[in-house]
């Protein structure tokens, strides 16, 4: 049993994962949520028809109404002024509306043999039959395939509809196809996770993922095993409580994947967005001071001179604190000597501070020549731009310009 289980969530993961990077990329994720919710009444309305639990009748069902939510949102979009975030909201609230009337008659017309379907709210895995591991492997294996088969019209639609249709792609029959798989997945997977968080397995790991990677391929690997830990790991969760439901254990698991890529992410985390911040900040502070010195240095024509911390405070306003910090690291780096009260350009400092004071006063040529702004408009962008301009853009900049001997202000341009 509990083997079933786990290869039941397991596909489903795989699944989701696939099919919801695609749907995420596509800046549509709420058509997931509006699918999930959808799907509700049909599931009522198979059972009705069918007087069972058949599963062929609650999977046609449930594809119905999920198929004709997302008919009604593209055909109020398009008839009518509303956005599509409203027509989402509209759509999925009246099909909600809708099932939960259903479920409420079914519930007092067959007490009986009615028994289960409140599953399909929050989900319930230990109720999964071997009937349901088979339509789930079925639909999983399907929709695998067809996005092996057509990975690359997905990739071009994904990121550029406009591209796909130059190109000659068929752009609806895509759309319909990822839409039909995107139903696929919510219908087999609302027993387990339930309608109400079916959309946080779509979603949820594709974004986790995204943090990750710039590839898509990567992307899709990653949603896909983060989903199946999460399903996995909220299916024992469930199991080991009494009267525990599944799906809001799953999305637990996928929130905790999610905080995680949030924060720990290498280039899009947080922490790593602070830690590059503080970089930035700690070399603008370092090149502003070395700058400083190369200005004072400039006055004497003599840049190895000592220049008290006093002195560097009349040439240009700093904080105290980061001075203090900037002065340590700057010796630390052996940049800056300290002698008695006063600190000492070294070789290394001296050819950094030269280097920083070229690109500023480059820049500002650029900005006087190229753009043709004022020589008194361009101090500013060009004490910013410097500590950005890359060794590669530093010699199309001294091309472009010719080698300039002077800024806009007269002053000398250092080269090496």
């Amino acid at each position: 049993m509990i083997v079933s289980i786990i290869i039941g969530i397991s596909l489903l993961g795989l699944a989701s994962g696939l099919v919801g990077s695609f749907t995420f990329l596509r800046k549509r994720a709420l058509i997931g949520d509006s699918i999930a919710h959808s799907v509700f009444p049909g599931v009522a309305i198979g059972f009705l028809v069918s007087q069972s639990k058949d599963p062929i009748f609650l999977i046609l069902g449930a594809c119905l109404t999920g198929f004709l939510s997302i008919v009604l949102v593209d055909v109020i979009v398009r008839k009518s002024k509303l956005k599509t975030d409203t027509a989402i909201a509209l759509v999925l609230s009246v099909f909600f509306g809708f099932g939960v009337l259903l479920f409420t008659y079914i519930q007092h017309a067959y007490q009986s043999a009615q028994t289960g379907l409140d599953k399909f709210l929050f989900g319930k895995a230990a109720s999964m039959l071997e009937s349901d591991l088979i339509w789930l492997g079925g639909i999983s294996a399907f929709v695998i395939v067809c996005i092996i088969l057509f990975y690359k019209e997905f990739l071009i639609l994904s990121f550029d509809r406009n591209y796909a249709q130059a190109t000659g792609v068929s752009v609806r029959k895509y759309e319909l196809l990822l839409s039909l798989l995107t139903i696929l997945v919510i219908v087999v997977g609302i027993q387990i996770v339930g309608i109400v968080l079916m959309a946080a397995l779509l979603v949820t790991p594709a974004s986790s993922a995204r943090f990750w990677t710039e590839r898509l391929k990567p992307m899709l690997i990653l949603s896909s095993i983060i989903a199946m830990i999460s399903g996995i790991g909220g299916v024992f969760i469930s199991l080991s409580m009494e009267k525990m439901p599944t799906g809001p254990w799953i999305v637990i698991c996928l929130s905790f994947f999610a905080i995680g890529s949030i924060l720990f992410a290498p280039k899009r985390g947080l922490l790593s967005r602070i830690l590059k911040r503080k970089r930035i900040q700690k070399q603008m502070l370092e090149d502003n001071i070395l700058k400083t010195f190369y200005h004072l240095g400039e006055k004497s024509d003599s840049y190895l001179d000592p220049h008290s911390r006093e002195e560097v405070l009349d040439r240009r306003f700093f904080k105290s604190d980061p001075l203090s910090i900037g002065l340590k690291s700057l010796i630390k780096g052996n940049f800056l000597i300290k002698q008695g009260e006063n600190y000492i350009l070294t070789d290394l400092g001296l050819k950094r501070s030269k280097r920083i004071v070229k690109l500023h006063r480059l820049w500002e040529m650029y900005l006087s020549t190229k753009l043709k702004l004022k020589g008194d408009h361009v101090h500013d962008d060009a004490d910013t731009i410097e500590h950005f301009i890359t060794e590669e853009l530093e010699a199309e900049l001294e091309q472009i310009l010719g080698y300039p001997e002077k800024d806009p202000h007269h002053t000398k341009i250092p080269y090496a």
